[in-house]
């Protein structure tokens, strides 16, 4: 076996592929699968990953591989699999999808070290490379012809460990520790020797013969109230030792968290896991959807599923959108399974991420809680699978690759013979059409935990508002209803789907708009800085006093965004303190978990916020929901407008009444008629499905049809004219005359940063050929890609239209 299969770090087309290389002697029987390595490409060294060791190739003349990054695996082979998998189902470039799976930090440029963890000897070879040193680094190891594999025997069996150090920015944190040298009969004869006045050195010598191991350098000072100054000379003599042990970043280390108890099932939620465990048990795959309205607890059956997961020794994945990853949702896990959980997500620095992947890779945690990402845990015996809140779009990946989560989630649940579990109040259409055909198994929960009730719900027209004289943003019902709860001492959500403080500015003599100079987009106002930015390419300038088209002083905002509504409550409820959560005021680490914080401790009365606020949120106070612009996603060039609108109001209403006080609801809006807000007010998913679906029917829309999104850009507008026209050509006259071909057409956006943006939408109900036509194309303006002049990005799964 001395050839290795490596794909390369250069996405194109043309190196798309394995390319052979020789194994040298150093690294035979020690390079595996899943490893990096350098290797000579063309006239320089670039990264690749070992797909497959070999002794056959049809070549004759290969180039050796240059050097190994990794002394153990990066990847799994499940995890190659999936890459290649992932790579041919959305047409992304093989390493894409391999580098998608790793942690940012192993990306950046950095060396490896070498780390002692015994005090007994290393196997002899090993020792004297060490030569009685905690660390050496890798390239030393190298250099004195150290064994690879006998390195990874030695990692194998924990006597030995590798970091990874970034240039500039360590990596691995390490923190002092303080151990004693001598038996604690040793250290008492040398408090005798002691001159008297170095009373603070024997208190230290004291405490650390009594002390059964090493410790934390920072807790000795602090306990004894002493400095480093007096330390020093205690390990400078050799009564103490000192070393460098690596500490997990641990992002919630802070926070002590509260054991809790698996809690009494409902009926309902003993019919719904039942399913579950039988396939947990029978190691058998099965997709279900868990239909369950908010506060229905399905969070504990989550709970109870990862429970029987962990008592066969096996590993729990659960991904939660983003916004939902709370400090509440954290807490719910690391309540429950304590320092088995890691967490990842976007909010933790590099190296907490880094941290907390190599706490899965060491096998050091049974359960992976995080966003989109964390469906690639490198776990190698997975028990289940669970996506909460399974309707989100942010699990799907819009850019390269463009994979789903869910997909990812099945494919790996087949491979590991475990149930997936889907679970939400408003499920895709697509998801709960498969439940209906009997694809995924449908387990609903329609009732909620503790009898609570699902709040009431009142749509208000505010057109009616406006001919009644009220030209504020809060109808009269919504300002009493807010009047009472503040009188009450009770909580209030404001849901808001606008960041900013309008949403666009405009001239009243000419009716000129502010736009952005490089977008087809209304800039908006932002009032705390009295700035115009644009929300697509971060362009910014400052509020005109005129207006640059016809020098008038009419120019006024128009729109409310979250700032505005915010000045608007202080306004009309002096009194009620206003917590704002949006993009702005969450942009600082922790800034979203210090604002729940202070909400959840009473120290505001009303939450004003954007999606940010609609999910996973459970606050016993909170007993009043106000939806100020229910309609603002109903008119979005998007055939999905409705269901979002639809699945958007029932998550922001289930934030009111989820314990003993009664909620309520109040939904402003300007099309009350339409049957999305209607069938949200009632909470009638069923009927809102049926609505819906008859409508994707019509107009051949998915789960009834596939879609794939083709969009080319270009800084001039004819050349993307021209290559989309040709596209479309194509597409028409190579795949049936079942597929229907729109476009070419300009992107609702047209231009983005200075590129010009069209597109050609194919719908289809089953083209096999579709994927090597595009290839096809893709190689044919590669050439044009590669200037990065041109580019064509294909969606066969596309969430974003715009």
């Amino acid at each position: 076996m001395n050839i290795a299969r490596v794909v390369v770090d250069v996405p194109a087309s043309q190196t798309n592929h394995v390319f052979d290389y020789q194994i040298p002697n150093r690294f035979k029987g020690s390079l595996k699968k899943g490893m990096r390595v350098i290797v000579p490409f063309g006239p320089r060294k670039i990264m690749g990953f070992v797909l497959e060791i070999t002794d056959e190739s049809e070549f004759n003349k290969l180039k050796n591989i240059d050097d190994v990054m990794d002394v153990t695996p990066v990847l799994t082979e499940e995890l190659l699999t999936l890459g290649k998998w992932m790579a041919e189902k959305t047409l992304s470039f093989y390493i894409s999808a391999f580098q998608v799976m790793l942690p940012q930090v192993l990306k950046a440029k950095y060396h490896k070290q070498l780390q002692r963890l015994t005090e007994e000897g290393l196997p002899e070879r090993l020792e004297q490379i060490f030569a009685g040193r905690d660390n050496i680094d890798y390239e030393e190891f190298t250099s004195r012809n150290g064994s690879l594999s006998s390195l990874q025997q030695a990692i194998n069996d924990g006597i030995i460990e590798v970091n990874y150090l970034v240039h500039s920015k360590e990596t691995v944190k390490k923190m002092t520790m303080i151990k004693a040298n001598h038996e604690s009969f040793d250290l008492d004869e040398e408090i005798e020797n002691l001159p008297k006045q170095a009373t603070k050195q024997k208190h230290i010598l004291h405490f650390m013969a009594s002390q059964p191991g090493p410790i934390k350098q920072s807790d000795l000072l602090a306990q004894l109230g002493t400095s480093r100054s007096t330390l020093k000379p205690l390990i400078d003599r050799g009564f103490l030792i000192d070393f460098k042990q690596e500490v997990y970043r641990n992002p919630y280390d802070e926070r002590r968290f509260t054991r809790t108890s698996p809690l009494p099932l409902t009926n309902q939620q003993q019919a719904a896991i039942e399913p579950i465990h039988a396939s947990i048990n029978q190691r058998q795959h099965e997709v279900f959807l868990l239909h369950g309205v908010t506060g229905s607890g399905k969070t504990e059956v989550y709970l109870q599923s990862i429970q029987t997961v962990i008592d066969q020794g096996k590993e729990a994945i659960v991904l939660v959108p983003e916004i939902a990853l709370t400090p509440q949702m954290v807490d719910r896990f690391k309540g429950r399974f304590g320092s088995e959980v890691a967490v990842l997500h976007s909010a933790l620095s590099k190296g907490e991420k880094f941290d907390e992947w190599r706490k899965i890779q060491r096998k050091q945690v049974k359960v992976a809680v995080g966003a989109r990402s964390a469906i690639f845990a490198p776990f190698e015996n997975i028990g289940i699978i669970i996506i909460d809140e399974e309707h989100e779009t942010s699990y799907k990946q819009e850019d390269h690759p463009r994979y789903h989560a869910r997909d990812v989630a099945i494919f790996r649940g087949r491979q590991h013979d475990c149930p997936v579990v889907l679970g939400s109040a408003t499920p895709t259409l697509e998801s709960f059409a498969r439940a209906k055909k009997g694809v995924y198994q449908l387990l609903t929960l329609s009732e909620r935990m503790n009898n609570a009730t699902m709040p009431a719900v009142k749509l208000v027209d505010m057109r009616d508002e406006l001919h009644a004289g009220n030209r504020t943003m809060f109808s009269t019902q919504l300002k009493e209803q807010m009047e009472a709860r503040l009188q009450r001492n009770e909580q209030i959500v404001l849901f808001l789907n606008r960041r900013g403080y309008s949403t666009f500015v405009m001239c009243r003599d000419c009716g000129h708009v502010m736009n952005c100079p490089h977008c087809d987009i209304a800039l908006t106002y932002h009032r705390r800085n009295e700035r115009l930015k644009c929300h697509y390419c971060s362009y910014e300038e400052k509020m005109p006093m005129i207006c640059p088209e016809c020098e008038s002083d009419m120019i006024r905002y128009f729109g409310t965004g979250t700032q505005k509504v915010e000045e608007a409550l202080q306004q009309l409820l002096p009194e009620g303190r206003v917590i704002r959560m949006d993009v702005d005021t969450t942009r600082r680490k922790g800034a979203h978990e210090k604002l729940l914080n202070q909400f959840a401790n009473k120290q505001a009365d009303i939450l004003l916020g954007t999606q940010m606020i609609a999910k996973g949120l459970d606050f016993a106070n909170v007993t009043l929901v106000g939806v100020l612009a229910a309609d603002s996603l109903l008119n979005l060039p998007d055939f999905r407008a409705a269901e979002k609108t639809f699945q958007l109001l029932t998550q922001v209403s289930g934030r009111a009444g989820r314990h003993q006080l009664p909620g309520e609801v109040i939904i402003q809006t300007y099309t009350p008629e339409h049957y999305s807000v209607q069938l949200a007010s009632q909470y009638d998913y069923e009927a809102f499905f049926q609505e819906e679906m008859k409508i994707r029917k019509t107009f051949q829309y998915p789960p009834y049809f596939f879609l794939t999104l083709i969009t080319v850009s270009h800084p001039n507008q004819a050349k993307v004219i021209e290559v989309t026209q040709t596209i479309t050509q194509l597409m028409l006259k190579y795949l049936s005359t079942q597929a229907t071909v729109l476009g070419p057409t300009p992107s609702p956006l047209t231009r983005i940063k200075d590129r010009y943006r069209y597109q050609c939408m194919i719908k289809y109900k089953n083209e096999p050929n579709q994927r090597k036509i595009i290839q096809k194309i893709l190689a044919h303006y590669q050439t044009d890609i590669q200037k990065n002049e041109l580019l064509i990005s294909v969606d066969l799964q596309p969430y974003q239209l715009m």
